[in-house]
């Protein structure tokens, strides 16, 4: 399931429910059944993308720079496999449908047919990033996939479903931030696996090598940034929502060691900004929510 990537799958919607909590009355079983959703849309994702890989050839146990996975290392059968990623397809849905009932009450309002189609969406996305005949993981289209799903999907999605409306769009800054420090998580994947990738995808890293791939990389996290900073500037000043600065250290240290490393030493820089981008996410939106009291 790549457990370490799933803090991933939560911040944009944590932070979307928090700021939907700040403005109005949030029921608690559409946050449970939201993270939910997100969390095994996520493990979707994860598992469809091993098959892929595996199906394609591209996911042999000698390149591994990460850790090794199901299939390439015969713990279980294609089949097998095949199972899995069907039950976690019915998951989704079903916590998907949760999660609309819970917070329109209908199936067949406006709201709900929205939400319904983007949940379809977003199933999609997680299936075709490398299966079928063309998968857009494998043509660098994947960082683009990435900032929408994670980013403005996640958050302004969250934000829907909790509160039924988009009040304005300056919520569309911190669903750009979190959308760019994603990016920014699949690009160091995307540049430790650079020499295995080399002959099957045409990843950013790939396109640009790994020099430019790791300016843009710091573009990102800046961008990530710019963006947070730009919405608070537009609510009322309060240092609260100011908040996640605090992480900031912890940035300035994954980009210094992703400058530095290389390959397989680059591995533990994946699930450092996964945890970083987590915290990022949960105190800006915990900014928020407290400047209410």
């Amino acid at each position: 399931m790549r457990l370490r990537t799933l803090p991933q799958s939560i911040a944009g919607v944590a932070l979307g429910l928090m700021l939907a909590t700040a403005d109005y009355r949030v029921n608690p079983w559409v946050a449970v059944f939201t993270l939910l959703t997100a969390v095994f849309l996520q493990i979707l994702s994860n598992t469809a993308n091993e098959l892929g890989d595996f199906m394609k050839g591209t996911d042999r146990l000698s390149d591994r720079q990460g850790p090794a996975y199901t299939l390439s290392s015969g713990l279980l059968g294609k089949t097998e496999y095949k199972a899995m990623v069907a039950a976690y397809v019915v998951l989704s849905i079903a916590s998907g449908l949760a999660m609309i009932w819970f917070s329109f009450g209908t199936f067949f309002s406006y709201g709900a047919i929205i939400v319904m189609l983007l949940g379809v969406a977003a199933i999609s996305g997680a299936m075709k990033y490398t299966l079928g005949r063309n998968p857009y993981g494998y043509k660098g289209y994947g960082d683009l996939n990435v900032f929408i799903y994670f980013g403005i999907v996640a958050v302004l999605g969250s934000y829907f479903v909790a509160a039924h409306e988009i009040p304005n769009w300056f919520l569309l800054l911190p669903a750009a931030s979190v959308g760019c420090l994603s990016a920014a998580v699949l690009n160091v994947n995307n540049i430790r696996d650079m020499e295995s990738d080399a002959a099957t995808r045409r990843t950013i890293p790939v396109r640009i090598g790994e020099k430019k791939a790791k300016v843009y990389h710091a573009a990102l996290i800046s961008a990530g940034w710019i963006f947070m900073l730009a919405y608070s500037f537009s609510r009322a000043f309060d240092w609260w929502h100011y908040l996640y600065v605090l992480t900031l250290p912890l940035f300035i240290i994954h980009i210094v060691r992703v400058a530095g490393n290389s390959g397989k030493a680059l591995d533990p820089q994946l699930p450092f900004l996964v945890v970083s981008t987590f915290l990022f996410a949960v105190l800006a939106g915990t900014g928020f929510v407290v400047f209410l009291f």
